[in-house]
């Protein structure tokens, strides 16, 4: 008995599957798969482009450190109060000059630092320059950095922030090292804390480091002349000063030569 042969369109369909299998589903020529990485085709890998632009972009970038009160030295700036946002910074010409030069800091944002709010303004400091050990009578500012939390004056408070003790005491009289007149240099004072008791009008004479160590040092209205170790500038900007000078934001002083600010 013979056997019926199969028809050629039979044979060719096993041989087709078989070369299906062994060659995979690889696309050809005209293939339109899209290469990695286009649009629409999902995340970009680790080496594609999309993936180094977003490492280079300002959002991926460090962000910038809090500015800093230029002029200042690392040492100076560590004597500088955590919770000190306000910093009256008096910058003399050099240790053995008189003239100085004034500006005042805030940091509102500590994460931003601090920004200039008023000033320069021109000062006077001590007939002799600055010492880092002040003694009474050596006519010499101490260097440092000191609070501020007491103001007064012979004049009426200005809209001080600062406890203000307006008292005729406040008046003096006499003329300064160059013959110019002193009246009217203590019409508004701002008390810096050096060897003084915080929190007590700037007429208070307590000395905690004992008298030889002077005291009654403060910020003053400008006579037009040096100090003997306070620190002065024009009665208009001292009036702008003592409206400015916040308890809330601890207010200091720095205040020294430019050479020993900078350490």
């Amino acid at each position: 008995m013979s056997v019926p042969l199969r028809p050629p369109a039979l044979l060719a369909a096993p041989l087709l599957v078989l070369a299906l299998l062994l060659t995979g589903c690889t696309s050809g020529p005209g293939s339109t798969k899209a290469p990695v990485g286009a649009p629409g085709q999902g995340a970009a890998g680790p080496e594609s482009d999309a993936a180094s632009v977003r490492r280079s972009s300002p959002a991926a970038e460090e962000a910038p450190s809090p500015a800093e009160i230029p002029g200042l030295g690392p040492q100076t700036r560590a004597e500088i109060p955590e919770e000190a946002r306000q910093a009256f910074v008096v910058t003399g010409e050099d240790e053995n000059a008189n003239r100085s030069s004034a500006v005042l800091y805030s940091r509102e944002d500590p994460a931003e630092g601090w920004a200039p709010v008023a000033g320069p303004w021109d000062a006077h400091n001590g007939m002799e320059g600055w010492t880092d050990h002040h003694v009474a009578g050596d006519l010499r500012s101490p260097k440092g950095v000191y609070s501020l939390t007491d103001a007064g004056g012979r004049l009426p408070d200005p809209g001080a922030l600062l406890p203000y003790d307006e008292h005729p005491r406040f008046a003096v009289d006499g003329v300064g090292f160059f013959g110019e007149p002193l009246e009217g240099s203590f019409d508004y004072v701002v008390a810096i804390n050096y060897n003084r008791t915080e929190g007590v009008t700037p007429l208070d004479r307590t000395r905690p480091l004992g008298l030889e160590r002077g005291g009654g040092i403060w910020i003053h209205v400008d006579h037009g002349g040096p100090t003997q170790g306070c620190v002065s500038i024009p009665e208009e900007h001292m009036e702008e000063l003592l409206r400015a000078l916040d308890p809330a934001m601890n207010p200091v002083i720095v205040m020294g030569d430019a050479e020993s600010l900078e350490r």
